[in-house]
């Protein structure tokens, strides 16, 4: 069981926006279509889609405003469970204690675990509840 058997290309880059609305309109200038807009809370989340290229930005969380403000990479996971388990047995710093959810994302949820990378970056594993 390997990791990489349980996720087929990258699904997202996560970057928290200072104000959603601005980020909203700077990517469709930049000819994004806004593919999902979603409650998390109190907070919104859009997601912007160029292509195959998918950005998410959110409102709520502290915002670097400096280079490198990239907060993480999502891989399209097409088994979060079996990814889980893999991802722990092969000793990655698995940063979750247990696979999170949103159900407010898309039609039926996201469910979702985070690793660390020897940089300090955060790759999110992502299934898109079906």
């Amino acid at each position: 069981m390997a990791l990489n058997d349980y996720f087929d290309g990258l699904q997202h880059v996560g970057i928290p926006s200072k104000d959603l609305d601005k980020t909203i309109e700077f990517y469709k200038s930049l000819g994004f279509d806004q593919a999902g807009l979603f409650h998390n809370g109190e907070n919104r989340c859009a997601f912007m889609r160029y292509g195959n290229l998918t950005v998410e930005t959110w409102e709520g969380d502290p915002v670097a405003m400096e280079n490198g403000a990239i907060n993480h990479i999502s891989m399209n996971c097409t088994d979060v469970d079996k990814a889980f388990a893999a991802a722990k047995e092969q000793g990655f710093n698995v940063l979750d204690d247990e696979i999170q959810s949103i159900p407010t994302f898309w039609d039926n949820g996201i469910r979702f675990f985070n690793i660390q990378g020897p940089n300090h970056e955060k790759i999110e594993f992502c299934q898109i509840v079906k």
